[in-house]
């Protein structure tokens, strides 16, 4: 199937772009990772001072993206800039562990992160069964799945809606925190640095986890093809959204200092709800609806836009060609979001969330930074191609370099996520050389008629509704 036949409707303009990012960052990770962050670090300002490096780290990643993104203009995010780069074996190891490491994982996630905070409010002082808050994630992903496939504009206006909810939500934390140190609740910061640890390997995973909640910020380059002028909407959207997202991160875990304290934040399980419970009084029964919203929103932008890297990975012969197929009804690569959706539901059996995070953050950290020395490197082998965004060289160089440094401190300090993420990477090297490089005529075969079969089966089922 060739690529000019296999092309997504661009229906997304800046709005859209916007919801796209803020939907995807303001997740999960602003409700879960401020305990793992404050733990690693010891101290309130060692915890906020991560955050804010966090955000000045993303917000150089997505300038250098935005050349990226305007360069290289076509869907498939850093799978196109790596393999425009460094060529087609690491494209499709970044294919191989997206779609069996972050991605998935990042989709059990946020489901598990709905339940729970779906399930805290209804059951406040029953013990939960771990049983039932897996089946809620999973009900959670088919169901996102089915949207996203059914209607691509559908999905859009719904992210408009749960962007707007989300940053709500999030707006309450922060005027409830300014209106409780108002009031004289500012005890928290008086010796903010007391307990601040030493230890390099601690600091790294607090990064991580703060790297994590402001994940997001690369997806709507997975979608570029899709955007109504992507030289104009895109850099405007990453403009627009990660000062906002710095900002927004930062106030809202002062205001969960500020009223939970430490001990609060180091206790809690659902952070939001025990925030709203002792600031908000009678309000506090609107967070955790907010919350468990917002939460929805960010998988089911997540959802729609990785579905398009393996989309992309598809067309170009890097994945089997039954997922480069769009229903032609929906408008949506309705294959890959079923894919996807059956890897995620696997992810949904450990449960040791926050080894999850780890593991997935070192591999999609790993990738990101190849991804974004990309701009390096073609600026070297490629320096006449059209760059109508071209950013100063030190934001890719800094990035970099910070990345790189955050990834070998976890070599010591969580070798088995180090480890499991390596291993699963080499493993995809033998598969490339035998499936995708040689490919065999019996696979590639067996794979065309595969899809044919189901290129039949849809058509007579469209007949026969129009009958």
């Amino acid at each position: 199937m060739s690529e000019e036949r296999v092309k997504m409707r661009k229906q997304l303009g800046l709005l859209e772009g916007v919801a796209i990012i803020l939907g995807i960052i303001f997740g999960s990770g602003i409700f879960i990772s401020p305990k793992e962050v404050l733990e690693k670090t010891g101290s309130v300002w060692g915890a906020l001072s991560v955050w804010a490096v966090c955000g000045v780290l993303a917000t150089l990643g997505a300038m250098s993206y935005a050349e990226l993104g305007t360069a290289l203009a076509k869907s498939g995010g850093d799978y196109h800039y790596i393999n425009e780069a460094y060529g087609s074996l690491p494209a499709f190891l970044y294919l191989w562990d997206a779609n069996l490491v972050f991605v998935p994982s990042t989709n059990a996630i946020m489901a598990l992160t709905f339940a729970n905070n779906l399930l805290e409010p209804i059951f406040p002082n029953c013990p939960i069964d771990p049983l039932s808050t897996k089946l809620i994630a999973a009900v959670t992903i088919c169901f996102l799945t089915f949207i996203n496939a059914y209607d691509v504009r559908f999905t859009t206006r719904i992210q408009n809606v749960f962007m707007f909810t989300k940053i709500s939500a999030l707006v309450i934390i922060i005027v409830g925190g300014i209106v409780w140190m108002a009031r004289g609740g500012v005890e928290n910061f008086d010796d903010g640095w007391a307990g601040t640890k030493t230890s390099i390997s601690d600091w790294s995973v607090a990064f991580y986890s703060g790297i994590f909640s402001y994940s997001g910020w690369n997806y709507l380059n997975f979608m570029t093809e899709e955007l109504r002028d992507p030289y104009v909407n895109l850099p405007r959207a990453i403009y627009l959204s990660l000062p906002l997202v710095t900002a927004i991160y930062i106030l809202a875990n002062v205001s969960y200092m500020a009223v939970l304290g430490p001990s609060g934040v180091r206790a809690t399980k659902a952070i939001a709800v025990d925030f709203a419970g002792s600031a908000l009084g009678s309000m506090k029964w609107a967070m955790p609806t907010l919350v468990a919203i917002a939460i929805l929103g960010g998988l089911s932008v997540h959802i729609m836009t990785s579905s398009r890297m393996c989309f992309a990975g598809a067309r170009n012969g890097h994945m089997p060609a039954l997922l480069a197929h769009i229903n032609v009804k929906c408008m949506s690569p309705m294959p890959s979001l079923v894919f996807l959706m059956l890897i995620s539901l696997l992810m949904l059996i450990p449960s040791n969330l926050t080894s999850l995070i780890t593991y997935c953050t070192v591999v999609e950290s790993f990738f990101t930074t190849l991804s974004c020395s990309a701009v390096l490197w073609l600026r070297y082998k490629q320096p006449d191609i059209v760059r109508p965004i071209k950013v100063s060289l030190w934001m890719p160089v800094v990035f970099v370099t910070i990345c790189t440094v955050l990834l070998v401190v976890p070599i010591v300090s969580e070798p088995v996520a180090v480890l499991a993420g390596a291993f699963i990477t080499i493993a995809g090297v033998p598969v490339y050389l035998l499936l995708v490089r040689s490919k065999p005529e019996p696979v590639v075969q067996l794979s065309n008629k595969f899809t044919l079969l189901c290129q039949k089966l849809f058509l007579s089922s469209v007949e026969d509704k129009e009958d």
